[in-house]
C-alpha cells in the first residue's frame, strides 16, 4: 500500500511539474522563407557554389585532358618524359584538390560566405524567438522543421507568424 501511495505522489507531482511549463513551437524553415533578404543570401551563395563549383570542373577536366594525352602518347615516350608527364598530372590533380579545399573546405569560402551572409539574418530570428518566448513566459521553444521527433502539436502553440510579425514582416 505504501508503495502505490508513493507511486501515485510522484506521477501527481510529475504531472503538476510538466502543466506548469510552457512550450511553443516554430517552423525556421517556414520563417526563412518569409524572409526576403535570407532568400537574396541564399541565392547569393548558390551564384557563388556554381561559380566555384565550374572552377574545379575546369581545372578537373584540364587533369583529365592532360591523362588522356598521356595514355595515348606514353607508349614513345622516354621514362623521362613519361616521369614529367605524371608529375604534371598529379600536380594538376593536387591543384584541383587544393581549390575543392579552398572552395568548400571546413574554413573554405563558401563557410565564410554563408556566416557573412545568413548568420546576421538567423541572429535576427533568434532574437526574436528570445524576446517572445521572454515575454509569453515560454520555457522552451522547439524547432518543428528539425525536430523530428514531434509527431502532432497543436496550431495554437506555434509562434512562427509571430516571429515573422516581430522582425516586420507580414505573411
Amino acid at each position: 500500500m505504501k508503495k502505490v501511495f508513493v507511486s501515485f505522489l510522484f506521477c501527481m507531482a510529475f504531472t503538476l511539474i510538466a502543466n506548469a511549463q510552457k512550450f511553443a513551437l516554430v517552423d525556421m524553415e517556414y520563417i526563412m522563407e518569409n524572409i526576403p533578404a535570407y532568400q537574396q543570401a541564399v541565392e547569393q551563395l548558390d551564384k557563388a557554389s556554381k561559380a566555384y563549383q565550374d572552377e574545379i570542373e575546369k581545372k578537373a577536366n584540364e587533369a583529365e585532358a592532360l591523362y588522356k594525352s598521356y595514355q595515348q602518347a606514353s607508349a614513345s615516350m622516354s621514362a623521362t618524359q613519361r616521369n614529367q608527364k605524371e608529375e604534371a598530372i598529379i600536380a594538376k590533380e593536387k591543384e584541383t584538390a587544393e581549390l575543392r579545399k579552398t572552395y568548400f573546405g571546413p574554413e573554405g569560402e563558401m563557410v565564410k560566405k554563408q556566416e557573412e551572409l545568413l548568420a546576421p539574418i538567423q541572429d535576427q530570428v533568434y532574437e526574436a524567438i528570445k524576446d517572445l518566448s521572454i515575454q509569453r513566459g515560454y520555457d522552451a521553444v522547439i524547432d518543428r522543421a528539425s525536430a523530428t521527433s514531434v509527431i502532432f502539436a497543436s496550431p495554437s502553440i506555434d509562434i512562427s507568424n509571430d516571429v515573422l510579425s516581430k522582425l516586420g514582416y507580414s505573411n
